[in-house]
Protein backbone atom coordinates (compact mmCIF):
# COMPACT_ATOMS: atom_id res chain seq x y z
CA UNK A 1 0.00 0.00 0.00
CA UNK A 2 1.16 3.70 -0.82
CA UNK A 3 2.93 5.38 2.15
CA UNK A 4 0.64 8.13 1.51
CA UNK A 5 -2.37 6.51 1.74
CA UNK A 6 -1.33 4.97 4.92
CA UNK A 7 -0.89 8.18 6.61
CA UNK A 8 -3.80 9.25 4.93
CA UNK A 9 -5.54 6.36 7.22
CA UNK A 10 -3.45 7.32 10.59
CA UNK A 11 -4.77 10.78 10.39
CA UNK A 12 -8.07 9.50 9.56
CA UNK A 13 -8.17 6.82 12.12
CA UNK A 14 -7.12 9.86 14.94
CA UNK A 15 -9.35 12.24 13.81
CA UNK A 16 -12.15 9.59 14.34
CA UNK A 17 -10.53 8.63 17.69
CA UNK A 18 -10.92 12.14 18.60
CA UNK A 19 -14.35 12.92 17.66
CA UNK A 20 -16.11 9.73 18.43
CA UNK A 21 -14.26 9.62 22.11
CA UNK A 22 -13.15 12.55 22.68
CA UNK A 23 -13.16 12.31 26.36
CA UNK A 24 -14.64 8.63 26.61
CA UNK A 25 -11.26 6.64 27.17
CA UNK A 26 -7.65 8.14 27.34
CA UNK A 27 -4.68 5.95 29.41
CA UNK A 28 -5.28 8.16 32.83
CA UNK A 29 -1.37 8.30 32.98
CA UNK A 30 -1.12 4.93 33.61
CA UNK A 31 2.75 4.44 33.08
CA UNK A 32 5.76 1.99 34.25
CA UNK A 33 7.28 3.54 37.44
CA UNK A 34 10.38 1.21 38.24
CA UNK A 35 14.03 1.88 35.91
CA UNK A 36 16.62 -0.89 35.26
CA UNK A 37 20.01 -0.21 37.47
CA UNK A 38 22.80 0.73 35.04
CA UNK A 39 25.29 -1.69 36.08
CA UNK A 40 28.03 0.45 36.17
CA UNK A 41 26.75 2.36 38.51
CA UNK A 42 26.54 -0.36 41.16
CA UNK A 43 29.83 -0.20 43.57
CA UNK A 44 32.08 -2.87 43.82
CA UNK A 45 33.63 -4.53 46.33
CA UNK A 46 37.48 -4.70 47.08
CA UNK A 47 37.46 -8.41 45.69
CA UNK A 48 36.57 -7.66 42.20
CA UNK A 49 38.43 -4.14 42.54
CA UNK A 50 41.52 -5.98 43.51
CA UNK A 51 41.63 -8.76 40.99
CA UNK A 52 43.20 -9.62 38.32
CA UNK A 53 42.32 -7.38 34.64
CA UNK A 54 43.88 -9.25 32.12
CA UNK A 55 42.80 -12.52 31.58
CA UNK A 56 40.27 -13.85 29.11
CA UNK A 57 36.68 -15.16 30.10
CA UNK A 58 36.45 -18.52 30.98
CA UNK A 59 36.48 -21.37 28.31
CA UNK A 60 33.13 -22.73 27.09
CA UNK A 61 34.58 -25.97 28.58
CA UNK A 62 35.89 -24.64 31.20
CA UNK A 63 35.93 -28.10 33.27
CA UNK A 64 38.87 -29.11 31.32
CA UNK A 65 40.86 -27.06 33.82
CA UNK A 66 40.42 -29.87 36.41
CA UNK A 67 42.68 -32.48 33.88
CA UNK A 68 39.81 -35.27 34.33
CA UNK A 69 39.32 -37.24 30.98
CA UNK A 70 36.39 -39.46 33.19
CA UNK A 71 35.24 -35.67 33.78
CA UNK A 72 34.99 -34.47 30.29
CA UNK A 73 33.62 -37.68 28.90
CA UNK A 74 30.73 -37.20 31.70
CA UNK A 75 29.73 -33.92 30.60
CA UNK A 76 29.38 -34.95 27.17
CA UNK A 77 27.58 -37.64 28.06
CA UNK A 78 25.04 -35.43 29.90
CA UNK A 79 25.24 -32.81 27.52
CA UNK A 80 23.20 -35.62 25.21
CA UNK A 81 20.93 -37.62 27.37
CA UNK A 82 19.74 -35.10 30.19
CA UNK A 83 16.33 -34.57 30.43
CA UNK A 84 16.42 -30.86 31.91
CA UNK A 85 18.24 -30.41 28.86
CA UNK A 86 15.95 -31.65 26.83
CA UNK A 87 12.87 -29.76 28.61
CA UNK A 88 15.05 -26.60 28.08
CA UNK A 89 15.45 -27.22 24.52
CA UNK A 90 11.37 -28.46 23.63
CA UNK A 91 10.83 -24.89 25.64
CA UNK A 92 12.67 -22.56 23.24
CA UNK A 93 11.09 -24.75 20.20
CA UNK A 94 7.96 -23.27 21.65
CA UNK A 95 8.75 -20.26 22.19
CA UNK A 96 9.87 -19.89 18.46
CA UNK A 97 6.42 -21.85 17.49
CA UNK A 98 4.24 -19.20 19.61
CA UNK A 99 6.80 -16.00 17.91
CA UNK A 100 5.34 -17.90 14.56
CA UNK A 101 1.99 -17.73 15.33
CA UNK A 102 2.07 -14.28 16.49
CA UNK A 103 3.82 -13.15 13.57
CA UNK A 104 1.46 -14.52 11.07
CA UNK A 105 -1.30 -11.93 12.77
CA UNK A 106 1.03 -9.41 10.09
CA UNK A 107 0.35 -11.42 7.22
CA UNK A 108 -2.51 -11.87 4.56
CA UNK A 109 -4.78 -14.19 5.52
CA UNK A 110 -7.29 -16.46 3.35
CA UNK A 111 -10.02 -18.04 4.29
CA UNK A 112 -11.81 -20.55 1.78
CA UNK A 113 -15.89 -21.58 2.55
CA UNK A 114 -18.00 -23.33 0.16
CA UNK A 115 -21.60 -24.73 0.78
CA UNK A 116 -23.69 -27.26 -1.17
CA UNK A 117 -27.35 -27.89 0.33
CA UNK A 118 -30.79 -28.65 -1.34
CA UNK A 119 -33.27 -25.92 -0.48
CA UNK A 120 -37.20 -27.11 0.09
CA UNK A 121 -38.89 -23.68 0.17
CA UNK A 122 -41.90 -22.84 2.13
CA UNK A 123 -44.89 -20.83 1.17
CA UNK A 124 -45.60 -17.91 3.34
CA UNK A 125 -48.09 -15.65 2.20
CA UNK A 126 -46.26 -12.48 3.95
CA UNK A 127 -42.53 -13.98 3.55
CA UNK A 128 -42.35 -17.09 1.28
CA UNK A 129 -40.03 -17.15 -1.57
CA UNK A 130 -42.64 -16.18 -4.35
CA UNK A 131 -42.02 -18.41 -7.19
CA UNK A 132 -40.10 -20.93 -5.28
CA UNK A 133 -42.75 -21.80 -3.08
CA UNK A 134 -43.32 -25.13 -2.74
CA UNK A 135 -40.16 -26.23 -4.76
CA UNK A 136 -36.80 -27.94 -3.90
CA UNK A 137 -33.64 -26.25 -5.48
CA UNK A 138 -30.37 -25.92 -5.13
CA UNK A 139 -29.25 -22.90 -3.08
CA UNK A 140 -25.05 -22.87 -3.13
CA UNK A 141 -22.24 -20.49 -2.49
CA UNK A 142 -18.34 -20.36 -2.72
CA UNK A 143 -15.95 -17.69 -1.36
CA UNK A 144 -12.79 -16.72 -0.80
CA UNK A 145 -12.57 -14.50 2.46
CA UNK A 146 -9.22 -12.10 2.84
CA UNK A 147 -8.33 -9.42 5.15
CA UNK A 148 -4.91 -7.92 5.91
CA UNK A 149 -4.52 -5.52 9.34
CA UNK A 150 -2.65 -2.28 8.50
CA UNK A 151 -1.24 -2.34 11.77
CA UNK A 152 -1.06 1.57 12.37
CA UNK A 153 -0.26 1.31 15.52
CA UNK A 154 1.83 -1.42 15.64
CA UNK A 155 -0.26 -3.53 17.31
CA UNK A 156 0.79 -6.58 16.03
CA UNK A 157 4.48 -6.07 15.25
CA UNK A 158 4.52 -5.36 18.87
CA UNK A 159 2.90 -8.67 19.54
CA UNK A 160 5.48 -10.44 17.40
CA UNK A 161 8.44 -8.58 19.10
CA UNK A 162 7.24 -9.36 22.39
CA UNK A 163 6.73 -12.99 21.50
CA UNK A 164 10.58 -13.00 19.43
CA UNK A 165 11.27 -11.67 22.70
CA UNK A 166 10.10 -14.50 24.86
CA UNK A 167 11.91 -16.76 22.88
CA UNK A 168 15.33 -15.46 23.13
CA UNK A 169 14.67 -15.60 26.70
CA UNK A 170 14.11 -18.93 26.88
CA UNK A 171 16.91 -19.27 25.01
CA UNK A 172 18.92 -17.65 27.79
CA UNK A 173 17.21 -19.35 30.08
CA UNK A 174 18.47 -22.78 28.27
CA UNK A 175 22.01 -21.95 28.90
CA UNK A 176 21.64 -20.97 32.13
CA UNK A 177 20.01 -25.09 32.40
CA UNK A 178 23.45 -26.07 30.71
CA UNK A 179 25.58 -24.38 32.94
CA UNK A 180 23.84 -25.27 35.85
CA UNK A 181 24.21 -28.89 34.73
CA UNK A 182 27.45 -28.79 34.23
CA UNK A 183 28.23 -27.64 37.05
CA UNK A 184 26.24 -29.81 39.68
CA UNK A 185 28.11 -32.00 37.50
CA UNK A 186 31.11 -31.01 38.62
CA UNK A 187 30.40 -30.09 42.10
CA UNK A 188 28.65 -33.90 42.40
CA UNK A 189 32.28 -35.30 40.82
CA UNK A 190 34.31 -33.22 43.35
CA UNK A 191 32.23 -34.75 46.00
CA UNK A 192 32.92 -38.27 44.92
CA UNK A 193 36.88 -37.36 44.63
CA UNK A 194 36.17 -36.39 48.07
CA UNK A 195 34.69 -39.82 49.30
CA UNK A 196 37.28 -41.15 47.86
CA UNK A 197 40.26 -39.09 49.64
CA UNK A 198 38.62 -39.57 52.80
CA UNK A 199 37.99 -43.28 52.49
CA UNK A 200 42.08 -43.48 51.67
CA UNK A 201 42.73 -41.52 55.14
CA UNK A 202 40.24 -44.16 56.97
CA UNK A 203 42.09 -47.14 55.43
CA UNK A 204 45.42 -45.60 56.28
CA UNK A 205 44.04 -45.13 59.65
CA UNK A 206 42.85 -48.78 59.75
CA UNK A 207 46.75 -49.81 58.79
CA UNK A 208 48.36 -47.72 61.88
CA UNK A 209 45.32 -48.93 64.01
CA UNK A 210 46.52 -52.45 63.13
CA UNK A 211 50.05 -52.05 63.41
CA UNK A 212 49.95 -50.10 66.49
CA UNK A 213 47.57 -53.39 67.75
CA UNK A 214 50.31 -55.83 66.57
CA UNK A 215 53.31 -53.37 68.56
CA UNK A 216 51.30 -53.88 72.09
CA UNK A 217 50.74 -57.52 71.17
CA UNK A 218 54.19 -57.80 70.51
CA UNK A 219 55.28 -56.05 73.91
CA UNK A 220 52.84 -58.07 75.75
CA UNK A 221 54.07 -61.40 74.67
CA UNK A 222 57.85 -60.00 75.46
CA UNK A 223 56.50 -58.87 79.44
CA UNK A 224 57.13 -55.46 78.72
CA UNK A 225 53.29 -54.23 77.49
CA UNK A 226 49.89 -54.96 79.50
CA UNK A 227 46.73 -56.10 78.60
CA UNK A 228 44.95 -52.59 79.09
CA UNK A 229 47.40 -51.69 76.33
CA UNK A 230 45.88 -54.51 73.87
CA UNK A 231 42.35 -53.53 74.94
CA UNK A 232 42.85 -49.63 73.79
CA UNK A 233 44.36 -50.45 70.38
CA UNK A 234 41.51 -52.69 69.75
CA UNK A 235 39.16 -50.57 70.77
CA UNK A 236 38.76 -47.84 68.02
CA UNK A 237 39.04 -50.62 65.23
CA UNK A 238 34.98 -51.55 64.45
CA UNK A 239 34.34 -47.82 64.27
CA UNK A 240 37.07 -47.20 61.88
CA UNK A 241 35.70 -50.00 59.85
CA UNK A 242 32.00 -48.20 60.02
CA UNK A 243 33.71 -45.37 58.06
CA UNK A 244 35.27 -47.07 55.76
CA UNK A 245 31.59 -49.09 55.13
CA UNK A 246 29.97 -45.49 55.58
CA UNK A 247 32.27 -43.99 52.80
CA UNK A 248 31.73 -46.57 50.53
CA UNK A 249 28.12 -45.63 50.30
CA UNK A 250 29.09 -42.62 49.79
CA UNK A 251 30.82 -43.31 46.77
CA UNK A 252 28.17 -45.02 45.37
CA UNK A 253 25.35 -42.46 45.87
CA UNK A 254 27.57 -40.25 44.41
CA UNK A 255 27.88 -42.25 41.26
CA UNK A 256 24.24 -42.79 41.49
CA UNK A 257 23.73 -39.05 41.59
CA UNK A 258 26.04 -38.15 38.40
CA UNK A 259 24.06 -41.04 36.51
CA UNK A 260 21.06 -39.33 36.88
CA UNK A 261 22.48 -35.75 36.03
CA UNK A 262 23.34 -37.52 33.13
CA UNK A 263 20.00 -38.90 32.40
CA UNK A 264 21.56 -42.55 32.63
CA UNK A 265 20.78 -45.00 35.35
CA UNK A 266 22.48 -46.48 38.48
CA UNK A 267 24.54 -49.62 36.02
CA UNK A 268 26.01 -46.59 34.26
CA UNK A 269 27.21 -44.61 37.21
CA UNK A 270 28.78 -47.84 38.65
CA UNK A 271 31.23 -47.55 35.87
CA UNK A 272 32.84 -44.78 37.17
CA UNK A 273 36.34 -44.49 38.00
CA UNK A 274 38.39 -42.94 40.84
CA UNK A 275 38.45 -39.00 39.93
CA UNK A 276 42.30 -37.61 39.22
CA UNK A 277 41.48 -34.14 39.21
CA UNK A 278 44.10 -32.08 39.88
CA UNK A 279 43.90 -28.08 39.61
CA UNK A 280 47.55 -26.06 38.30
CA UNK A 281 46.07 -22.45 36.84
CA UNK A 282 44.16 -20.24 38.60
CA UNK A 283 41.31 -18.43 37.06
CA UNK A 284 41.81 -14.56 36.69
CA UNK A 285 38.76 -12.18 36.36
CA UNK A 286 38.44 -10.52 32.58
CA UNK A 287 38.68 -6.95 32.58
CA UNK A 288 35.73 -4.37 32.87
CA UNK A 289 33.58 -5.80 35.27
CA UNK A 290 30.91 -5.38 35.86
CA UNK A 291 29.29 -4.08 32.59
CA UNK A 292 30.54 -7.14 30.78
CA UNK A 293 29.84 -9.94 33.37
CA UNK A 294 26.83 -8.60 33.21
CA UNK A 295 25.96 -9.49 29.79
CA UNK A 296 27.98 -12.60 29.77
CA UNK A 297 25.89 -14.85 32.76
CA UNK A 298 22.62 -16.32 31.35
CA UNK A 299 20.47 -15.44 34.20
CA UNK A 300 20.91 -12.13 33.47
CA UNK A 301 20.73 -12.20 29.70
CA UNK A 302 17.20 -13.78 30.31
CA UNK A 303 16.07 -11.43 32.44
CA UNK A 304 16.85 -8.51 30.17
CA UNK A 305 14.79 -10.19 27.42
CA UNK A 306 11.96 -10.53 30.03
CA UNK A 307 12.23 -6.82 30.46
CA UNK A 308 11.92 -6.35 26.81
CA UNK A 309 9.36 -8.48 26.24
CA UNK A 310 7.43 -6.52 28.83
CA UNK A 311 8.36 -3.39 27.01
CA UNK A 312 6.87 -4.79 23.82
CA UNK A 313 3.48 -5.77 26.17
CA UNK A 314 2.96 -1.88 26.76
CA UNK A 315 3.22 -0.40 23.14
CA UNK A 316 0.83 -3.37 22.41
CA UNK A 317 -1.23 -2.04 25.20
CA UNK A 318 -1.22 1.63 23.93
CA UNK A 319 -2.44 0.56 20.58
CA UNK A 320 -5.55 -0.69 22.09
CA UNK A 321 -6.60 2.89 22.34
CA UNK A 322 -6.56 3.78 18.86
CA UNK A 323 -9.02 2.76 15.74
CA UNK A 324 -8.13 -0.77 14.32
CA UNK A 325 -8.08 -0.08 10.22
CA UNK A 326 -8.08 -3.92 8.45
CA UNK A 327 -8.78 -4.20 4.79
CA UNK A 328 -10.99 -7.11 4.11
CA UNK A 329 -12.59 -8.25 0.83
CA UNK A 330 -14.15 -11.87 -0.37
CA UNK A 331 -14.34 -13.44 -3.75
CA UNK A 332 -17.45 -15.51 -4.93
CA UNK A 333 -19.92 -17.54 -6.25
CA UNK A 334 -23.39 -18.16 -5.16
CA UNK A 335 -26.72 -19.41 -6.83
CA UNK A 336 -30.19 -20.27 -5.68
CA UNK A 337 -31.92 -22.75 -8.18
CA UNK A 338 -29.83 -24.30 -11.23
CA UNK A 339 -28.00 -27.55 -11.32
CA UNK A 340 -25.99 -28.43 -8.01
CA UNK A 341 -22.20 -26.59 -10.26
CA UNK A 342 -24.48 -23.68 -11.80
CA UNK A 343 -23.53 -21.39 -9.35
CA UNK A 344 -19.54 -21.58 -10.83
CA UNK A 345 -20.49 -20.13 -13.65
CA UNK A 346 -19.18 -16.30 -14.99
CA UNK A 347 -22.44 -14.31 -14.08
CA UNK A 348 -22.81 -15.88 -10.71
CA UNK A 349 -19.54 -14.26 -10.06
CA UNK A 350 -19.49 -11.60 -6.95
CA UNK A 351 -17.07 -9.77 -4.92
CA UNK A 352 -16.30 -6.83 -1.66
CA UNK A 353 -13.69 -5.20 -0.78
CA UNK A 354 -12.72 -1.93 1.61
CA UNK A 355 -11.80 -1.38 4.93
CA UNK A 356 -13.23 -2.14 8.36
CA UNK A 357 -12.86 0.44 11.28
CA UNK A 358 -13.26 -0.40 15.21
CA UNK A 359 -13.43 2.24 17.72
CA UNK A 360 -13.14 1.84 21.65
CA UNK A 361 -15.47 3.99 22.60
CA UNK A 362 -17.00 2.82 26.08
CA UNK A 363 -15.53 -0.73 27.24
CA UNK A 364 -15.68 -0.41 30.88
CA UNK A 365 -12.21 0.02 32.25
CA UNK A 366 -10.94 -2.86 29.92
CA UNK A 367 -8.02 -0.53 28.45
CA UNK A 368 -6.74 1.38 31.23
CA UNK A 369 -6.46 -2.33 32.80
CA UNK A 370 -4.51 -4.02 30.47
CA UNK A 371 -1.93 -1.06 30.19
CA UNK A 372 -2.22 -1.19 34.00
CA UNK A 373 -1.44 -5.37 33.80
CA UNK A 374 1.09 -4.40 31.16
CA UNK A 375 2.69 -1.20 33.18
CA UNK A 376 3.12 -3.46 36.67
CA UNK A 377 4.12 -6.61 34.10
CA UNK A 378 7.32 -3.97 33.24
CA UNK A 379 7.72 -2.93 36.79
CA UNK A 380 8.14 -6.74 37.42
CA UNK A 381 10.66 -7.28 34.95
CA UNK A 382 12.44 -4.78 35.89
CA UNK A 383 12.66 -5.62 39.66
CA UNK A 384 14.07 -8.74 38.53
CA UNK A 385 16.73 -7.46 36.22
CA UNK A 386 17.60 -5.44 39.30
CA UNK A 387 17.89 -8.10 41.59
CA UNK A 388 19.16 -10.65 39.01
CA UNK A 389 22.55 -7.75 38.64
CA UNK A 390 22.87 -6.89 41.85
CA UNK A 391 22.60 -11.17 43.06
CA UNK A 392 25.79 -11.88 39.90
CA UNK A 393 27.67 -9.09 41.55
CA UNK A 394 27.32 -10.43 45.16
CA UNK A 395 27.57 -14.09 43.56
CA UNK A 396 31.31 -12.70 41.97
CA UNK A 397 32.56 -10.96 44.88
CA UNK A 398 31.65 -14.39 47.14
CA UNK A 399 33.54 -16.58 44.74
CA UNK A 400 36.39 -14.37 44.56
CA UNK A 401 36.89 -14.25 48.46
CA UNK A 402 36.62 -17.78 48.74
CA UNK A 403 39.33 -18.62 46.29
CA UNK A 404 41.25 -16.35 48.11
CA UNK A 405 40.39 -17.91 51.41
CA UNK A 406 41.34 -20.97 50.24
CA UNK A 407 44.27 -20.65 48.77
CA UNK A 408 45.52 -19.23 52.01
CA UNK A 409 43.69 -22.29 53.69
CA UNK A 410 45.42 -24.68 51.18
CA UNK A 411 49.09 -23.64 52.53
CA UNK A 412 47.90 -23.66 56.50
CA UNK A 413 46.62 -27.09 56.27
CA UNK A 414 49.85 -28.72 54.27
CA UNK A 415 51.97 -27.06 57.35
CA UNK A 416 49.62 -28.17 59.86
CA UNK A 417 49.68 -31.73 58.66
CA UNK A 418 53.57 -31.75 58.06
CA UNK A 419 53.95 -30.92 61.66
CA UNK A 420 50.96 -33.49 62.87
CA UNK A 421 52.72 -36.03 60.93
CA UNK A 422 56.47 -35.27 62.70
CA UNK A 423 54.66 -34.93 65.94
CA UNK A 424 53.24 -38.91 65.15
CA UNK A 425 56.67 -39.76 63.94
CA UNK A 426 58.47 -39.07 67.04
CA UNK A 427 55.57 -40.25 69.41
CA UNK A 428 55.85 -44.19 67.44
CA UNK A 429 59.18 -44.00 68.08
CA UNK A 430 59.46 -42.77 71.55
CA UNK A 431 56.21 -45.89 72.18
CA UNK A 432 58.56 -48.52 70.40
CA UNK A 433 61.53 -47.73 72.92
CA UNK A 434 59.30 -47.62 75.51
CA UNK A 435 59.44 -44.06 76.30
CA UNK A 436 56.41 -43.15 76.28
CA UNK A 437 52.96 -44.83 76.57
CA UNK A 438 50.01 -45.80 73.89
CA UNK A 439 47.61 -42.53 74.97
CA UNK A 440 50.55 -39.97 72.99
CA UNK A 441 50.88 -42.35 69.98
CA UNK A 442 46.86 -42.04 69.97
CA UNK A 443 46.47 -38.51 70.54
CA UNK A 444 49.96 -37.67 67.87
CA UNK A 445 47.45 -40.51 65.73
CA UNK A 446 44.47 -38.67 65.91
CA UNK A 447 45.70 -35.03 65.25
CA UNK A 448 47.40 -36.13 62.19
CA UNK A 449 44.59 -38.08 60.58
CA UNK A 450 41.81 -35.29 61.61
CA UNK A 451 44.19 -32.63 59.64
CA UNK A 452 44.84 -34.74 56.92
CA UNK A 453 40.90 -35.27 56.56
CA UNK A 454 40.64 -30.69 56.32
CA UNK A 455 43.18 -30.76 53.94
CA UNK A 456 41.03 -33.26 51.68
CA UNK A 457 38.09 -31.00 52.55
CA UNK A 458 39.87 -28.02 51.80
CA UNK A 459 41.51 -28.71 48.33
CA UNK A 460 37.72 -29.91 47.52
CA UNK A 461 36.37 -27.19 47.98
CA UNK A 462 38.92 -24.76 46.55
CA UNK A 463 37.70 -27.13 43.50
CA UNK A 464 34.70 -26.35 44.04
CA UNK A 465 35.13 -22.19 44.69
CA UNK A 466 36.79 -22.47 41.01
CA UNK A 467 33.72 -24.32 39.31
CA UNK A 468 31.71 -21.25 41.33
CA UNK A 469 33.93 -18.25 39.89
CA UNK A 470 33.48 -19.72 36.21
CA UNK A 471 29.56 -20.39 36.60
CA UNK A 472 29.87 -16.76 37.99
CA UNK A 473 31.57 -15.50 35.12
CA UNK A 474 29.12 -17.10 32.90
CA UNK A 475 30.63 -20.60 32.14
CA UNK A 476 31.71 -19.20 29.01
CA UNK A 477 28.35 -19.37 26.80
CA UNK A 478 28.97 -16.31 25.61
CA UNK A 479 25.52 -15.29 26.52
CA UNK A 480 25.96 -11.24 25.93
CA UNK A 481 26.21 -12.25 22.08
CA UNK A 482 22.29 -12.73 22.62
CA UNK A 483 21.64 -9.68 25.08
CA UNK A 484 19.32 -6.99 23.98
CA UNK A 485 20.04 -2.83 23.97
CA UNK A 486 18.90 -0.44 26.55
CA UNK A 487 16.17 0.96 23.55
CA UNK A 488 14.61 -2.47 23.58
CA UNK A 489 14.26 -2.50 27.15
CA UNK A 490 12.47 0.68 26.97
CA UNK A 491 8.78 0.95 25.67
CA UNK A 492 8.15 3.12 23.16
CA UNK A 493 6.59 7.08 23.78
CA UNK A 494 3.09 7.01 23.02
CA UNK A 495 1.89 8.49 19.89
CA UNK A 496 1.19 11.92 20.07
CA UNK A 497 -2.21 11.52 19.96
CA UNK A 498 -2.79 9.69 21.96
CA UNK A 499 -0.69 12.12 24.71
CA UNK A 500 -2.99 15.04 23.55
CA UNK A 501 -6.51 13.13 23.97
CA UNK A 502 -5.03 12.40 27.45
CA UNK A 503 -4.30 15.59 28.39
CA UNK A 504 -7.56 16.73 26.86
CA UNK A 505 -8.92 14.10 29.41
CA UNK A 506 -7.56 15.57 32.30
CA UNK A 507 -8.63 19.06 31.96
CA UNK A 508 -11.49 19.53 34.70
Amino acid sequence: MPRRMIRGLKLLSVLSLSLAIGGCIGTGGIAPQDHSLPANTLATDEAIQSAAKDAHWPAAQWWRAYSDEQLDRWIELAAQGSPSLAMAAARVRQAKAMAGIAESAESLHVNGDSTLKRHNWPTDQFYGPGALANTSTWDNNASLGLSYSLDLWGRESNTTEQALDLAHMSAAESRLAQLELQNNIVRAYIQLSLNYAQRDIVEATLAQQQQILDLAQRRLNGGIGTHFEVSQAETPLPETHRQIDALDEAIDLSRNQLAALAGKGPGEGAKLQRPTLSLQTALKLPSALPAELLGQRPDVVASRWRVAAQARGIDVAHAGFYPNVDLVGSLGFMATGGGMLSFLSGNKFNYSVGPAITLPIFDGGRLRAELGEASAGYDVAVAQYNQTLINALKDISDQLIRRASMDKQQVFTAESVASAQKTYDIALVAYKRGLTDYLNVLNAQTLLFHQQEIQQQVQAARLTAHAALVVALGGGLSAGADAPDDKKTAPSKPPAALEALDHMMSRP
